[in-house]
């Protein structure tokens, strides 16, 4: 089967009124119907090592003062301690800015 194949295949009003049904459910968030119970739970281990995604944008250099126990925290996480600063002050600011339009 190709993607041709799907695209040209011809569905039926039944077929389409569960697509749109779906579709809805799907957009207004409603994942009642899912069953999760087969997907096994991120461990402790799993979860400290997740990092947020970042946006591919560019950056400004600067020069920051920071404390030396502040840097010392920030590098014993790991490597990218400069872009961790960035992903803080970013959180931070989303925060607020949420915040504000409320």
């Amino acid at each position: 089967m190709t993607s041709d194949d799907i695209k040209d295949r011809k569905w039926s009003e039944e077929e389409r009124q569960a697509l749109r049904r779906q579709a809805a459910r799907q957009a207004a968030g409603d994942d009642s119907d899912i069953n999760f119970e087969d997907i096994p739970h991120l461990t402790d281990e799993q979860l400290a090592q997740m990092v947020r995604l970042r946006d591919i944008r560019p950056k400004v250099p600067v020069s920051v003062r920071l404390e030396p126990r502040v840097l010392a925290w920030l590098k014993s996480k790991g490597e990218g301690h400069l872009t961790r600063i960035n992903d803080i002050l970013r959180n931070i600011m989303e925060a607020e800015q949420r915040i504000a339009h409320r």
